[in-house]
């Protein structure tokens, strides 16, 4: 019988972040259906729990960490060994625009429904809580942004890993209030300290340059769940499908 490996712990806490947030989506959604339908209040202790745990996270994410990924921890100059090699020729900003335009485009579906009146703020709640849960498979399961745009080797190479909070909270954009403001305002400062340290020192954010993002400095394998996946699928796609 297979031995199951170990999980390292920021496997272990992206597991636990997903736990954490589906819960969080399943118990907002449940209070918002209920609230709609019997008229029942009891979303204002949720959303203190919903601003509390995503304001904590972001602010931690402002400093080092050994609990977090070196996909957002190679924005610290601690976490940067040079291999001495230049920086790669084929950089560019092409993948990135296009990541922004199609988030964009999406988010504009969205908001045009909000302002047509067909969906309401508690509906742009849970599709930035649905964002959050998906932000964690991205990492574990299934990555779009990884595979059809920026085309990198793992979330430790991505080039925007640190967006993530920034377009969680897209949706808020439309509701200008201190609850909604203060969540994408913390979001968007994390988004800023990213870009402007990509444009200062670009060497760490490549492994060509940076050694603390070859794999053999890995101590996190959070690839190894997408890798165990893809082969599960392959193994059985004949069954599941069939």
């Amino acid at each position: 019988m297979k031995r199951l490996k170990k999980l390292s712990p920021i496997s272990a806490l992206h597991y636990w972040k997903l736990a954490v947030r589906s819960l969080l989506l399943i118990a907002v959604l449940v209070s918002y259906l209920l609230e709609r339908e019997h008229g029942l209040q009891g979303r204002k202790p949720l959303k203190i729990a919903v601003w509390l745990i995503f304001v904590v996270e972001m602010l931690l994410r402002f400093f080092p960490s050994r609990l977090e990924s070196m996909g957002c921890q190679k924005v610290f100059a601690g976490n940067y060994r040079p291999t001495g090699a230049p920086l790669p020729s084929n950089r560019s900003w092409k993948t990135t625009a296009a990541v922004t335009t199609a988030w964009l485009l999406l988010n504009g579906i969205i908001g045009v429904l909000y302002f047509a009146k067909l969906i309401n703020v508690g509906v742009l709640v849970i599709i930035c809580l649905v964002y959050s849960v998906c932000d964690v498979v991205c990492i574990l399961f299934f990555c779009p942004f990884q595979t059809w745009f920026m085309k990198n080797r793992c979330c430790t190479t991505c080039r925007i890993y640190n967006w993530d909070f920034a377009m969680m909270f897209t949706p808020l954009v439309f509701v200008p209030r201190l609850y909604t403001y203060t969540l994408l305002g913390f979001a968007l400062l994390l988004l800023l300290r990213w870009e402007v340290t990509y444009r200062l020192h670009p060497e760490r954010f490549y492994s060509e340059c940076n050694a603390s993002l070859h794999c053999i400095s890995c101590k996190e394998k959070l690839c190894s769940h997408k890798t165990q996946l893809q082969s599960f699928l392959k193994k059985h796609r004949g069954k599941l499908f069939s």
